[in-house]
């Protein structure tokens, strides 16, 4: 039976990040859902994908999804600016269930405080502010910790696949 994935995103995502990983979802019989500030709006990637945004983030709950995408580019970082993403991923973390983020990705989750000893990777640039949350940056193409998978760049994304879609069948 497929799951339900909330996905974090907003203006500035790095496109394959995002569509890539949804393809490959949706592809396996999983729903994927569109989450930032407002419904309805479109959102452009870095490098013109545009993506409709199905629910504003007031309007969502962890506890109705299975698993939770996080693609990269500087949608994150935009994100971060706001405490309820970053509180609405936390309870993801905190339930065990699955998280993929890429690339800047995992930045959402430096705020969280529940990043002590949990191997993760991401883009290089990211990489000190994920270790001073306690993190153990690893500089690999996947890195599997729990219920969070983590890579760090486009050239990842078959492992990231591969990786997310083997916790999304358990």
């Amino acid at each position: 039976m497929g799951k339900k994935i909330a996905t974090l995103i907003t203006n500035l995502f790095e496109d394959v990040e995002f569509t890539e990983p949804a393809e490959a979802f949706k592809e396996a019989g999983h729903q994927v859902i569109t989450i930032d500030k407002h419904a309805g709006n479109e959102v452009t990637g870095k490098k013109g994908a545009t993506v409709k945004i199905d629910k504003a983030i007031d309007e969502v709950n962890p506890a109705d999804f299975d698993a939770l995408l996080i693609p990269g580019g500087f949608s994150p970082d935009l994100l971060r600016e706001d405490d309820r993403f970053g509180q609405f991923a936390k309870e993801f973390i905190q339930e065990g269930k699955p998280v993929f983020a890429i690339c800047h990705g995992p930045q959402v989750f430096i705020d969280t405080d529940l990043l002590k000893g949990v191997d993760i990777t991401g883009f290089k640039s990211i990489r000190n502010d994920l270790k001073n949350a306690g993190a153990n940056y690893k500089d690999e193409e996947v890195v599997v910790s729990n219920n969070i998978v983590t890579s760090r760049f486009p050239d990842d994304i078959p492992a990231f696949n591969r990786e997310a879609l083997k916790l999304l069948a358990k």
